[in-house]
């Protein structure tokens, strides 16, 4: 086995480790990642806020058996798959394994580590932003055609993960068109490469059709809720930020364009940014969305450094490069990374204001990470509902109705009771509710700022307070278990006239 091969396993296996080390056992699974596992038992061609991927491979951990090791195995293989195609990126450009092992340690101990520990599309979005840059180079040096149809599988991978993917192509297109690789929009191959990428994502495009193009409502409800409270300037910081340990790379990548004749055939690559980033400004895009275009860059920043330091006193700065990259990844490893309790990081906050304070999408400051509040009295929650739920003899009447999609994922995943079906009238929710049975139960569950809500004294003769979730950092604390009994209507049928008129609420 050559050398540079033990180096790039060596770099996968402890990839693939290092995101089970970072997670403290005190913290649950994610509210988003919830909401994906649910997604694999109603298989679709489209869901209301991701396109069907995810729920493939939420399928396949189903079979594997649920449990939290598959859950983050797969966000940790598309990590660990990035590395490998920079890593071969760096061979094709004929760059030493010095320049492998730069880069794989700079995407090691980079702000990939935090992305994969969650199971979201994000991990394999950059997988395939990675994927469509390097097929397009190994185009571009070999001009052979298969390069253009991997390209455009890659693309059609991505779209249906996730539309991010869509920000690439946008990119792409007027960069490629200012150089001379615009002779690409003149081979036949490229748009027989467009009508396999559009036959790829078809079966999804037909889907949002029928169901009235969800994603624009979802896209809309992102603005509305989440956008709204983006700062332009907040997320050119964090382009920054994201890659810190290891920029001195990605500027070495952007000066190599201009410097390093055998790199003049990827200068489309600096327009390629230019053009992403400003149109992810003008959306008023979430920091992280163009996390996939950086990876690419490690390959040409690790070669070109690789030359400069490679001879005389510069070979030294090579122990320097990696010095870097540790530093800062301690750095890492203490503030974004789960690996210490809340407590600790309420700790720090405090004592180090605002430096450690976090901004969560409600556009306000909190001692402690969304994701990591988020990951937090989901156990509790599930507990509490099933101790509820066992409490009442019938239970074939007995409806659990969740405000949000966290709420539901996380019952339906850590209860204990075999069969217990939580329910949500958000997101994809709202298209699994059960209404064909009698409802004379409901055990409700709110979340502190829907309190005040009088529907359920309109509607319930009997109206209880049986739990409250009290993690104190978690992002759900104060949310309210319900008790409701003795409707004064038939529920079944009102939901069902309400779901159908599109008035849930």
């Amino acid at each position: 086995m050559k050398k540079s091969t033990i180096f790039l396993l060596l770099f996968v296996l402890v990839k693939m480790v290092l995101q089970y080390l970072v997670i403290n056992p005190v913290y649950e699974l994610q509210r988003d990642e919830f909401l994906h596992l649910d997604q694999a038992k109603h298989l679709a061609w489209g869901f209301h806020s991701v396109p069907p991927v995810t729920s493939w491979i939420s399928w396949l951990i189903l079979q594997l058996g649920n449990s939290v090791f598959w859950i983050k195995f797969f966000p940790a293989l598309f990590g660990a798959l990035t590395i490998l195609v920079v890593w071969k990126t760096i061979e094709s450009l004929k760059g030493s394994l010095f320049a492998c092992i730069l880069a794989a340690t700079g995407l090691l101990c980079s702000v990939l580590l935090r992305i994969n520990i969650l199971y979201q599309p994000n991990s394999l979005d950059i997988l395939c932003w990675t994927l469509i840059y390097y097929t397009l180079i190994r185009f571009i040096q070999t001009n052979k055609t298969k390069w253009l149809y991997f390209l455009a599988i890659s693309f059609a991978i991505g779209f249906l993960n996730k539309y991010n993917i869509v920000f690439c192509i946008l990119g792409l297109v007027p960069a490629l068109l200012l150089t001379k690789h615009r002779t690409l929009f003149l081979k036949a191959q490229f748009y027989y490469s467009i009508l396999l990428a559009l036959a790829l994502i078809s079966p999804n495009l037909i889907w949002q059709y029928q169901n009235d193009f969800p994603v624009l409502k979802h896209m809309k409800e992102l603005a509305d809720t989440q956008l709204v409270h983006v700062n332009r300037m907040d997320f050119l910081k964090e382009q920054v930020f994201f890659f810190i340990g290891s920029i001195f790379i990605l500027i070495a990548a952007f000066i190599s364009f201009f410097s390093y004749a055998p790199f003049k055939p990827y200068r489309f690559l600096a327009a390629v940014y230019i053009f992403t980033i400003a149109l992810f400004i003008y959306f008023k895009a979430k920091d992280y969305y163009a996390i996939g275009l950086y990876p690419i860059f490690f390959a040409f920043g690790a070669v070109y450094l690789s030359l400069l330091l490679d001879k005389g006193w510069k070979f030294y700065l090579r122990y320097l490069a990696f010095a870097i990259i540790l530093f800062f990844f301690y750095g890492l490893l203490k503030t974004s990374m789960p690996i210490y309790t809340s407590e600790t990081y309420v700790k720090n906050a405090e004592q180090h204001k605002p430096f450690s304070e976090h901004t969560w999408e409600d556009g306000k400051k909190h001692p402690i990470s969304q994701d990591f509040a988020d990951m937090l009295g989901w156990k509790e929650l599930a507990a509490k509902t099933d101790s509820i739920y066992n409490s009442i003899p019938d239970k074939k009447s007995i409806f659990i109705l969740c405000d949000n999609y966290g709420q539901t994922g996380a019952i339906n995943y850590y209860s204990k009771i075999k069969g217990l079906q939580a329910n949500s009238f958000t997101d994809d929710y709202v298209n699994w509710l059960d209404l064909d049975k009698e409802i004379k139960t409901v055990i409700r569950i709110k979340t502190i700022d829907n309190l005040g809500s009088t529907r359920d004294l309109a509607l319930f003769e009997t109206v209880k307070h049986v739990g409250t979730i009290e993690n104190k950092y978690a992002r759900e604390k104060g949310t309210q278990i319900i008790l409701l009994s003795k409707p004064k209507v038939d529920l079944a049928k009102l939901l069902r006239k309400e779901r159908e008129a599109g008035n849930l609420d």
